[in-house]
């Protein structure tokens, strides 16, 4: 009997809206013949990037789609390996024979270290093993501050300006996003000048093991050959990677998830111009990290895609709607202390819905 080679797995991680779904969907857009398994982990309820995945492949119907996109939509994957995770790689290593690579999309809000090392179970190191962890750098946060690597230059920003949330929790989640990673992805390079790019690069590395690689990217359009053959093993040296959160799952502390909220709200159709300004309100008085998500727009035949990163926000319709589906708008707010009856209340007045 053939003994069938380990599937080879990339895990691709990133603070939230550094564009780690815009990169599946390059990596899958070019995957070149190769059959690809993706898992799909979001924080929140509605299953936003498993959608837009599923769009991703010219001439893939709905069911084969269906086949080849595990959404995992309860919560980050360190936390659910045993209840979620487990199962569907089971299933997936069954199948092993007629597939070439899993891509797994972590949340924003998830730690990878825990998930890297799920791969070192018996029944998993078997049959795969851990191709790269890819971390993906949303270049122009880092530049501004959102995400700087050094404690003494934040907190004299955060001083300088209110506004901006440089509280540990998000740090210390960047830094172990980072900590962990085989291959980092500096992503919307385009969007910086060279000399902030430069400056991202040496922040960046101060929280890298030296042999990982940094490269740029403008969303995230690599050459796939980069991005999978890596080869690292990720799950051989992974306990060696330091993070801050390593206590945590030993029962000594809160998983950090706990501080942050996800809110989903549904609207009828609303004005585009209205809706984004009204999303940008909500984001700089209540902080909100992440928006994303779907819009009805009244007299359009497609539906609007959404996806905001604290006051920056990209859109583009990306399918026409379906005869028999609700035009409803449909949005995922992502940030710490949220109140959602308020969140909703202020949007629908806004729109005066």
């Amino acid at each position: 009997m053939k003994t069938l080679a380990k599937l080879p797995v990339t895990i691709v991680t990133g603070f939230l809206g550094s564009g780690k779904t815009t990169l599946l969907r390059h990596m899958l857009d070019n995957a070149q013949g190769r059959r690809i398994a993706v898992i799909v982990n979001e924080f929140g309820e509605l299953g936003i990037d498993g959608e837009i995945l599923k769009q991703c492949s010219i001439g893939c119907t709905e069911e084969e789609a269906n086949g080849r996109v595990y959404e995992l939509a309860n919560g980050c994957l360190c936390c659910t390996v045993q209840e979620e995770f487990f199962p569907v790689m089971r299933e997936l290593v069954a199948r092993r024979g007629d597939l070439d690579h899993i891509l797994i999309e972590t949340s924003g809000l998830a730690l990878p270290k825990p998930l890297v090392q799920a791969f070192q179970w018996p029944e998993i190191r078997s049959a795969c093993t851990v191709d790269a962890v890819i971390t993906v750098v949303d270049s122009p946060a880092v530049a501004a501050g959102t995400f700087a690597a050094f404690p003494d230059r934040v907190d004299a920003q955060r001083k300088l300006d209110p506004n901006l949330d440089h509280e540990s929790p998000l740090h210390e989640l960047f830094a172990d996003q980072l900590a962990s990673a085989d291959l980092v992805i500096l992503n919307k390079a385009d969007l910086i000048s060279p000399e902030d790019l430069a400056r991202v690069r040496l922040e960046v590395a101060e929280e890298l093991p030296p042999a990982v690689k940094v490269i740029e990217a403008s969303s995230g359009r690599l050459p796939l050959d980069v991005l999978i053959g890596l080869g690292a093993g990720s799950e051989e040296h992974i306990d060696s990677r330091h993070s801050h959160h390593d206590h945590h799952h030993e029962g000594e502390d809160d998983h950090d998830h706990d501080a942050f909220d996800s809110i989903s709200i549904e609207l009828p159709q609303a004005d585009e111009s209205l809706l984004l300004d009204a999303l940008t309100q909500l984001v700089v008085k209540h902080g909100i990290l992440r928006v994303k998500g779907f819009a009805a727009i009244p007299n359009k035949p497609m539906r609007l895609l959404i996806q905001g990163v604290g006051t920056r926000f990209d859109k583009h319709f990306d399918r026409q709607w379906g005869t028999d589906e609700a035009r409803t708008t449909r949005l995922v707010l992502i940030g710490q202390e949220l109140d959602a009856a308020q969140l909703e209340a202020q949007l629908r007045a806004a729109l005066s819905v």
